[in-house]
């Protein structure tokens, strides 16, 4: 009787999962899975050869809508100063974090882009703050809220209300390395189930060692027939791989110091409704590259930026050896 319900409780689990994809846990940001170390801003005054080349990164919070509880964002090390961040000299750099909602603040098409132009700061200003060199935040956290998460706008192909975070360097040239949190508490860091986040480029850190991998997980709809995939400013730091359910590793090309590069991708149709695995691999040969900031975005054949989910949808793609076969990969 016991061994029954345990399988009946595995079934029920692998059933959940099925019909709900989207709504799998994803609380911190970056999420475990994708073994970011931190996002990565830089003041406007910085060299774009550091690794930022647009001083601002907009991320998209996403919770069920059947959720209406207050929900709370915790920043971690939300200055720039100290022990985490990236100085150019003196610190000198101001950083500014401003998290919207109301109507447009996800369907406005400027908000959905690769730059800070246009209305990308559309939809209602909920909270602000700007943080320069601040020992109270240093390898510590802040937070924002409490919000009631449909303050933010409903957002019917998610099912679910979204908010929206931008971090900006209004001031200086140092790096700013930080992370973010979901909570539903203004004292502790608590998962809500069910809550996401997402964005359409990535501003990150990489690992210094050789044997960490990062991940970012692009999700490819069933309209998507290709993908260009843009790195900036890898630094030749190794080997920027594409994993999928029907492709078992296929290389991308890899920026240069402060340039851009595209490499296009012709999606296979056992690809479509799935995530991506795009896969960040040092080199393991000296120099050692270190402190090594990078940025990516993936448009579709339309020009349409895809989603980052921190949790991908469908979970990690692993790949299938009887489906990649036929293609040749």
């Amino acid at each position: 009787m016991i061994r029954e319900l345990y399988f009946m409780k595995l079934r029920y689990l692998f059933f959940s999962l099925l019909v709900l994809p989207f709504w799998i846990e994803a609380q911190p940001v970056p999420n475990i899975e994708e073994n970011i170390p931190y996002l990565m801003t830089f003041g406007p005054q910085a060299e774009t050869s550091w690794g930022d080349d647009d001083y601002s990164q907009t991320f998209f919070l996403l919770f069920p809508k059947e959720y209406d509880k207050p929900v709370f964002i915790w920043v971690f090390d939300p200055d720039v100063g100290g022990k985490v961040d990236e100085i150019a000299g003196d610190w000198n750099t101001r950083v500014t974090y401003s998290i919207y909602g109301g109507k447009a603040c996800w369907s406005d098409e400027d908000a959905q882009g690769t730059d800070p132009v246009g209305n990308y700061k559309s939809g209602s200003l909920l909270a602000t703050k700007s943080f320069g060199e601040d020992p109270r935040y240093d390898n510590n956290w802040y937070v924002f809220g409490p919000f009631n998460p449909t303050e933010g706008e409903f957002v019917e192909k998610y099912e679910g209300n979204v908010l929206k975070i931008i971090s900006e360097g209004i001031s200086g040239d140092d790096g700013n390395m930080y992370r973010y949190f979901i909570s539903n508490s203004p004292t502790s860091r608590v998962s809500i189930e069910g809550a996401n986040a997402f964005a359409y480029e990535y501003s990150f850190r990489m690992h210094d060692e050789a044997e960490q991998v990062s991940h970012i997980y692009p999700y490819v709809d069933d309209q998507t027939i290709s993908v260009r995939l843009s790195n900036f400013d890898w630094d030749s730091d190794g080997f920027i791989r594409i994993v999928s359910v029907a492709r078992k590793g296929q290389l991308s090309r890899v920026s240069t110091e402060d340039n851009w590069i595209e490499t296009e991708f012709k999606m296979y149709e056992e690809e479509k409704n799935t995530s991506l695995d795009i896969q960040f691999i040092k080199k393991k040969s000296l120099p050692i590259i270190r402190n090594n900031n990078v940025v990516i975005y993936v448009k579709n054949q339309y020009g349409r930026n895809l989603e980052f989910f921190t949790s991908p949808i469908g979970g990690v793609p692993k790949y299938k050896y009887s489906i990649g076969v036929k293609q040749k990969i």
